[in-house]
């Protein structure tokens, strides 16, 4: 067992006799302002500790089977709601034609970007049901009616309504216009219907699934068509109408689900819908001219403390236009624009290998937490020793000389 004069040997705390300690006013002064720098410090500490930061990880992404949600809302406001088009192609070969017309709701705005209620033109898929029973529409050469009467009356070929003439007239590659002279269309009200809105504009509003690999999707006027020889778009009544374009304003495009707005959240919601607001007027003639977004994709997993996870994605995007009839840029003469396409609103996407996690956490841990604090006190009482022995030893240097 230790002796106590063994233990006093161990003891690192050299002691100061009651006699030879002095207090000083200046010292009370030190001791004081040490008081409340280290409560200002502990309080900062413990409001860092209550901070919470987001951590981001990088792994790579083995998620390439789940779809990636795309969530669009952009103005035209030179294009009539139903000249509009909405195609989404990728390099795995898959085509997703005429998306307007499922998942998205269009509205139609006059010249000044009012609403006008959503869209209303529809082409009647209805059989016309005429009183003479032996009545078979015309297809005006789009189809071989020739044949119509040796055969029996259900293998006619016959075009009843607008809807079967643009269809023939598309698989024929014929421009159809507004479909003007078109006993169909005149009936069904198709034309007249279709020329009060070309002076309108058009919101578009909606949500489409993408595979998660390299594509494009593109708004463009005019119905949508595959052949052998490519995708085509019927532009015959956009070519014809001179005051329509292409000019639009994103109100809102993302590649996922929506990340919670609070405060740890806001520079997510820039990450992950940077062209929110971003509006395209060229000051030029933009009648035949197509736009284009070059994006990059990061997919994104956002862990909350609260245990709810959102897989969404951030994305970058640098945008180029040009104008369909190319030659020399009229900004910088010495680039030149190729020649053909068809005008139109495009995004080509690129999917990255790579993922990010950001991790909801705690700025700092308890054990962290209780260091600093420890450190915050230790320090101070240190620097608060040294100038008190300064200023006591100044003070005696000064009394010193006066004495003499």
């Amino acid at each position: 067992m230790f002796k106590r004069s063994t233990l006093r040997t161990f003891d690192a705390f050299s002691k100061t006799e009651e006699d030879v300690r002095i207090r000083t006013r200046t010292g009370g002064i030190i001791a004081l302002l040490c008081c409340l720098v280290t409560i200002f410090l502990l309080i900062s500490e413990w409001l860092n500790f209550n901070q919470v930061v987001n951590r981001p990880e990088l792994v790579v992404d083995k998620d390439r089977q789940l779809k990636l949600e795309l969530e669009a809302d952009i103005t035209f406001p030179s294009m009539p709601c139903d000249m509009l088009s909405l195609d989404i192609m990728d390099s795995a070969g898959e085509i997703q034609l005429d998306l307007l017309e499922s998942g998205f709701t269009k509205t139609r705005l006059d010249q000044n970007g009012q609403s006008l209620g959503s869209s209303s033109l529809k082409v009647s898929d209805e059989s016309y049901d005429p009183k003479d029973e032996n009545y078979c529409g015309a297809c005006y050469g789009a189809k071989d009616q020739s044949r119509n009467n040796e055969v029996p009356k259900e293998e006619r070929v016959c075009c009843q309504t607008c809807n079967d003439v643009r269809r023939a007239y598309l698989e024929a590659n014929w421009a159809f216009f507004d479909g003007k002279n078109i006993e169909q269309c005149e009936r069904e009200g198709y034309v007249d219907r279709v020329n009060e809105q070309l002076n309108e504009g058009c919101r578009v509003q909606g949500s489409a699934l993408l595979n998660r690999i390299q594509g494009t999707l593109h708004f463009a006027p005019g119905v949508a068509f595959q052949n052998p020889k490519g995708h085509f778009h019927d532009l015959s009544l956009y070519e014809k109408t001179h005051n329509l374009n292409f000019n639009h304003i994103i109100n809102h495009l993302s590649f996922g689900k929506p990340v919670t707005s609070n405060a740890r959240g806001r520079g997510a919601s820039v990450a992950t819908a940077p062209l929110d607001g971003r509006q395209a007027f060229p000051d030029r003639d933009t009648h035949m001219h197509q736009f284009s977004y070059f994006t990059k994709i990061v997919p994104t997993r956002y862990e909350y403390m609260d245990k709810m996870v959102v897989e969404t994605a951030q994305f970058s995007a640098t945008l180029h236009d040009r104008p369909l009839h190319g030659g020399a840029d009229q900004d910088h003469p010495t680039t030149l624009h190729t020649k053909g396409g068809f005008p139109g609103l495009f995004v080509y996407f690129e999917m990255s290998p790579l993922k990010v996690i950001n991790r909801e956490q705690h700025a700092q841990t308890w054990s962290g937490f209780i260091l600093n604090c420890i450190t915050s006190i230790g320090g101070v009482l240190a620097v608060g020793t040294v100038l008190d022995k300064i200023t006591y030893k100044a003070q005696k240097s000064i009394w010193g000389k006066k004495s003499v």
